[in-house]
């Protein structure tokens, strides 16, 4: 998601730090985005001139001091509440006064992490879709404390990256993953009753429901992990049986079959992505 995101930052004009402690990382994610800028040419969606100078917009950086120099921030670390508040905290020790934190979170309550730093009317939600450079939507998710200047700001942003901005409230899973995730879990547990194949599955939502793809095949794009992520969230979060993890897909994860990214979940990849 890091890597889209900055992607799409750069091929709007924006001068981009891409931060990352590990320098192999920070190797790939730019060998990424330029594979993703290969694509685009060969689909006349942009030029090699274009791609090129979009390139040369983005610095990688391993020293946390570098971000000083930000005018934005968006954070898209590990979906981990524990893991994205220590980055946000410490972030915020080295951003200017007054530059807003969003976060790239699919369900975490931004009012919590936005708690986590000095300022939480700067902290907003940012919940870009996966493919970033491909897909549209940007959730934007104002906290309990989320000023209007911070919301106004990141929706602009949002739009300055091509994006379509959609404001919603605080709440568990916010809308989007509300509502998919649910239909995830509920497709998983159709598997793990032996109602239907994963194949199957995806096909009757694909021609029957007119979805793009099938509800099983994008968990193992998302990731495994990150929807048992969700799913407990909203389960903690409301308090509510029906957002109850269907067992097999922690047991999935628990065997590391997470999706695309690990090569098998539902369905094989090969080579993982």
């Amino acid at each position: 998601m890091g890597r889209g995101i900055a992607q799409v930052a750069a091929q709007a004009g924006l001068a981009v730090l891409l931060y990352d402690l590990d320098t192999v990382t920070l190797e790939g994610a730019l060998s990424s985005i330029s594979r993703s800028m290969d694509r685009q040419i060969r689909g006349r969606e942009t030029s090699e001139a274009e791609a090129g100078q979009a390139l040369k917009r983005i610095r990688t950086v391993r020293d946390l001091q570098a971000l000083e120099q930000a005018d934005f921030l968006v954070e898209a670390v590990h979906e981990e509440p524990g893991i994205k508040t220590e980055v946000l905290n410490k972030a915020d020790q080295v951003l200017r006064p007054g530059i807003v934190i969003a976060s790239n979170t699919s369900s975490i309550s931004i009012t919590r992490l936005g708690a986590s730093t000095l300022r939480p009317d700067r902290v907003i939600g940012m919940h870009f879709m996966n493919p970033v450079p491909v897909m549209v939507l940007v959730e934007v998710v104002a906290g309990l404390e989320t000023s209007k200047e911070t919301l106004e700001d990141t929706v602009e942003l949002a739009e300055k990256l091509g994006k379509t901005p959609v404001v919603v409230s605080d709440s568990p899973g916010f809308i989007s993953n509300r509502l998919l995730i649910p239909m995830i879990n509920e497709a998983a547990y159709c598997v793990m009753e032996g109602i239907a194949s994963p194949e199957s599955i995806d096909k009757i939502m694909k021609l029957g429901m007119n979805h793009p793809m099938g509800p099983l095949a994008l968990a193992d794009l998302i990731g495994l992990d990150v929807c048992l992520q969700i799913m407990e969230v909203l389960h903690s979060g409301f308090g509510d049986s029906k957002y109850k993890p269907c067992p097999l897909i922690r047991r999935m994860v628990d065997a590391g079959r997470l999706g695309r990214k690990s090569g098998q979940g539902f369905y094989p990849y090969k080579p993982p992505l």
